[in-house]
């Protein structure tokens, strides 16, 4: 038995008592605490088996009946101290792990066998992980985490599988999903080979008034801020209304067939114009006054456009202009062709305004992928990623069944043949479909103490997560699990606070462009 030799008496966590190969028993050894989620090492000669703790139980040589009988002795006679001869042999903790891969010499597999019975357990090291190396196109998101503790190894995706394949964020409030976001996109911003699109309900990424993207230093070349409000050297949030197809409201607006009738009447009788003609009420044949009367409601409740006491044409919002803003959306499309961010702040507007300014922009870069597509000219194009918060406004199962698909769901579906990507945000997972979560092929899972959204997280991730239950509620802010099609099991991470990567970042940087000389 040399392979315990390689390990000290210091080292020694806990050692195998029995279970089976979906659930290995562990003792916990009395001077050692381990937590939920450690990952853990069975090395005999070159082969090692990495584990990982998923649930955490007493073990006793002491009947149940005698144990409450102590804790009363203890409880209600006061001062008396009872002592259980070899009590660290007696009672103890049992861990219940699971393995997740098996490394044979500089080889990677998936675990087919168990652990030596008896055999004794330590924690990871850095060295055991030598196979997390950064990929192409690498994009950073956070350190591996064993339990709660973080080891010096860094965790990237290759961003052209994962952005293309899209990624979900699922979490409640409070976990770090922003965070999350900023620190992919700050090392997206640097990278300069990806085009973001971020639409931002809550103006939270750029830092206008906190620690945001506009801070890097590369920001002035790779990155566009568009706000109804911007602040110097950004851009004004304009579309003008000729810009606008009644596609762009597909599967976001309701319409009934006689307004959908309208509409291309108006389309057909007055071109791209057919928007301002319908706020002004214009008249034409075979389309009713109340039906007129109800499009007009329904463009001045998305659009805030309506008709002043002087008859000119006036946008509440300031954002969709008849004069104003005609080559917005090719310049964010151009923009995204070009591997920069663009944030378009959409804080000033109402849920179907903003997701019809991501319509329009995002149908935009769709047909230009699928024109490249079909010229054979795709390849060369960056991917192009889209940011989208409370993806169920979009992506849920009760939205499309009762609106039908939108440009959102389309790119979900079928967006990774044309290296397009979501990067969906939620707190509900459970209400987006499952088939569309089966083609998100990268979950950051953060902490979620809701059963119902735990379970529909486990059942699409790309790893069997089944054991991970607890694991997921007891995830402290930043604290994360990555199940992808791309990594070798579901990865634990810790994601860095972002106002320390950006401060670690700018001063790696620094270092980097120093030149010594002698």
């Amino acid at each position: 038995m040399n392979w315990w030799l390689n390990l000290s008496e210091f080292d020694i966590v806990g050692q195998v008592v029995g279970g089976n190969s979906a659930e290995i028993l562990i003792r916990e050894k009395a001077d050692k605490e381990l937590e939920l989620g450690d990952l853990l090492i069975s090395e005999e000669g070159n082969s090692r088996l990495l584990l990982q703790v998923f649930e955490l139980t007493y073990g006793s040589q002491i009947s149940q009946l005698s144990r409450e009988l102590m804790a009363g002795i203890t409880l209600e006679r006061t001062g008396k101290d009872l002592s259980i001869f070899d009590s660290q042999m007696r009672n103890y903790v049992i861990a219940s792990v699971k393995p997740v891969l098996h490394i044979m010499g500089g080889k990677v597999l998936l675990p087919k066998t168990l652990p030596k019975f008896f055999g004794s357990l330590r924690l990871v090291k850095k060295d055991d992980l030598f196979f997390f190396e950064k990929p192409d196109n690498p994009i950073y998101f956070g350190k591996i985490r064993s339990g709660s503790k973080v080891l010096d190894v860094d965790v990237y995706l290759d961003g052209f599988n994962a952005f293309s394949h899209h990624i979900v964020i699922p979490a409640t409030t409070g976990r770090g999903k922003s965070n999350l976001v900023k620190v992919m996109l700050w090392d997206v911003l640097g990278a300069n080979n990806f085009g973001i699109l971020v639409l931002d309900p809550h103006d939270e990424y750029y830092g206008r008034h906190s620690k945001g993207l506009k801070g890097h230093p590369v920001a002035k070349s790779n990155l566009l801020y568009y706000s109804s409000n911007p602040p110097t050297g950004a851009n004004t949030l304009v579309i003008n209304l000729k810009s606008i197809r009644h596609e762009h409201f597909q599967g976001l607006v309701e319409f009934t067939d006689a307004q959908e009738d309208a509409i291309k009447r108006y389309h057909t009788e007055y071109g791209s114009d057919w928007i301002e003609f319908i706020v002004r009420g214009e008249k034409i044949e075979g389309v009713k006054p109340i039906t007129l009367d109800v499009l007009r409601r329904k463009f001045d409740n998305i659009l805030g456009i309506h008709i002043d006491d002087s008859g000119d044409l006036q946008c509440r919002n300031k954002i969709f202009s008849t004069t104003a803003g005609s080559t917005t959306t090719k310049d964010i499309a151009d923009a995204l062709e070009q591997n920069k961010v663009v944030i378009v702040d959409t804080s000033k507007l109402l849920d179907e305004a903003e997701l019809l300014i991501g319509s329009i922009v995002i149908r935009e870069i769709f047909n230009r992928y699928q024109r490249y597509k079909s010229e054979g000219t795709l390849k060369p194009k960056p991917v192009a990623a889209i940011v989208i918060e409370e993806a169920p406004r979009v992506l849920g199962k009760e939205v499309i069944e009762s609106k039908g698909d939108n440009i959102y769901s389309i790119v979900a579906r079928e967006g990774r043949k044309f290296q397009i990507g979501l990067i969906a945000i939620t707190q509900l997972i459970s209400l987006i479909p499952r088939q569309i979560l089966a083609n998100m092929n990268t979950k950051i899972v953060l902490g979620n103490e809701m059963a119902a959204e735990r379970h529909a997280i486990i059942e699409s991730a790309s790893q069997d997560l089944s054991a991970e239950n607890r694991s997921i509620a007891s995830l402290d802010k930043g604290e994360a699990i990555i199940t992808s099609n791309f990594t070798k099991f579901a990865v634990p991470i810790k994601i860095p606070l972002f106002e320390e990567f950006i401060a670690k970042s700018i001063s790696n940087r620094s270092k980097s462009k120093t030149i010594f000389t002698g």
